[in-house]
């Protein structure tokens, strides 16, 4: 019996086809691919994910300064209307001493656009703007910050959103990386050539397409 398998093994393995052991190596090149490809794209997944997170927290801690900001520039815009209304009152009735007052009152920003706002000749000029709070000049650092804030969080934001379709992505990718290495192992189950070759040619078609999906970006 010994004698009839050696002879056995010595008829068939000259006659094994180069095509068999081509396959086979191609095989175990794919695998050993797919499989570093698998763990790096998981692990930018993670990465990707972690920073889309971060991203989002840097957003919202931002949008917080701002709308701190919006909210002190309406206090002083508030402030700003309230102290010109009590001078203008103060104005009108020939109080000048308490006119005086409440002028020493206003803000320092808001100074300069109520003295081009006098330089209108506004009690004469019916052309004039209604108040100081809408000549050019009219400067609210805290409503400026805020605006600038805001703008900053959008673009954080946005960013967390590209950093978060980056990581899904990866995860698509891992999914056909995944489906590779699993038609790649079901194929060495197969002893027919034409079937093994098939299942290798769908998971070489689904490795281009996970490289192009690459590629190609969210």
């Amino acid at each position: 019996a010994h004698t009839v398998h050696e002879a056995g093994e010595h008829h068939h393995a000259p006659g094994r086809r180069r095509h068999e052991i081509a396959i086979e190596i191609g095989e175990a090149f794919l695998l050993a691919l797919v499989a570093v490809a698998t763990a790096w794209s998981g692990y930018q997944s993670a990465l990707w994910d972690g920073r889309s997170t971060k991203l989002y927290g840097t957003s919202s801690r931002i949008r917080i300064a701002a709308t701190q900001n919006t909210t002190r520039g309406g206090q002083d815009q508030l402030y700003d209307a309230t102290t010109f209304n009590f001078w203008l009152q103060a104005k009108l009735t020939h109080n000048a001493k308490l006119a005086l007052g409440y002028q020493k009152r206003f803000r320092p920003e808001y100074r300069p656009a109520f003295r081009a706002w006098l330089a209108t000749d506004p009690f004469n000029n019916p052309h004039a703007p209604a108040g100081p709070i809408f000549m050019p000049q009219y400067h609210n650092s805290h409503n400026a910050r805020g605006a600038e804030l805001n703008a900053q969080a959008s673009e954080v934001f946005q960013q967390g959103v590209e950093a978060r379709e980056t990581g899904e992505k990866y995860v698509r990718t891992t999914v056909l990386l995944a489906t590779v290495l699993f038609l790649i192992a079901l194929s060495q189950r197969f002893a027919l050539f034409k079937v093994r070759a098939g299942l290798l040619l769908v998971a070489v078609a689904l490795l281009v397409i996970s490289a192009a999906g690459q590629q190609r970006g969210p």
